[in-house]
């Protein structure tokens, strides 16, 4: 989906508010249609003490909570990395460092997760480091992209005006890196939402509770429950996050 800034449509004359709307309307349906398909089945014991308003918001909330503090953190944690890596003073070690985040993202992330609880315990916080170390690279990388492919040119010219290393970074690299270090934002935004499931396994609650409860139980109802809304819930973050691209987008970008 292309969005022409300039006139405020998505490419093809329809309205960008017409666009943005699409998405939550589609995922709106499918959890009407995921509530009507369970109230008409006959539940027993299990599936009427799991699925209930209390339990299903209780694990969204959890889930949410994983997705948003993973984010801020690798946020905080790779850009800040990502700047200090791209100075002249790192650039020796930055090979080094991106293969090591390259083999962290490319350990499967229950691997991750399951080696933090055995040294840190179960719950919500060893899970939260699983999903940080996870969703790092990303982020990192594609900081370092966005600073990277600043035209030196555009550099020299606002140190030729008087600024500090600090003005031109703050006021010049950043502003111009902010699409690519977004786009990066967004997949780690995404990537904490899926694998926020497994934090069921070290007993660290989220959807994975009901998706794990399902399997274990061989309960359809609650299996489906559970998997339909963790996908809902990733595609409608990363449709928040695709809203803040546009708006966070420095303009003539």
């Amino acid at each position: 989906m292309t969005v022409d800034a300039r006139k405020g449509t998505l490419l093809g004359g329809v309205p960008r508010w017409t666009g943005y709307l699409i998405r939550p309307v589609l995922l709106g349906a499918v959890c009407l249609a995921l509530y009507l398909w369970v109230n008409s089945l006959q539940l027993d014991s299990i599936e009427q003490r799991v699925l209930t308003q209390g339990y299903i918001v209780q694990r969204l909330i959890e889930h949410v909570w994983y997705a948003f503090a993973t984010t801020a953190i690798v946020v905080v944690l790779a850009v800040s990395a990502g700047v200090l890596l791209t100075r002249p003073f790192a650039r020796r070690i930055v090979p080094a460092v991106v293969n090591a985040g390259n083999i962290g993202f490319a350990v499967p992330s229950i691997g991750v997760l399951v080696l933090l609880a055995i040294f840190f315990g179960l719950g919500f916080y060893p899970a939260l480091a699983a999903f940080v170390v996870y969703a790092f690279l990303p982020v990192l990388r594609n900081t370092m992209v966005g600073l990277q492919q600043v035209d030196d040119s555009v550099i020299e010219a606002g140190r030729g005006m008087g600024m500090s290393k600090s003005a031109v970074l703050f006021r010049i690299e950043l502003p111009l890196a902010v699409p690519i270090t977004l786009a990066g934002i967004r997949t780690a935004l995404v990537l904490a939402v899926g694998t926020a499931s497994l934090a069921t396994f070290i007993d660290g609650g989220a959807l994975g509770d009901l998706i794990d409860t399902g399997i274990r139980q061989s309960r359809d109802s609650i299996l489906i429950t559970g998997s339909v809304l963790t996908a809902v819930l990733a595609l409608f973050i990363d449709w928040l996050a695709s809203i803040a691209e546009d708006v966070l987008r420095p303009k003539g970008l």
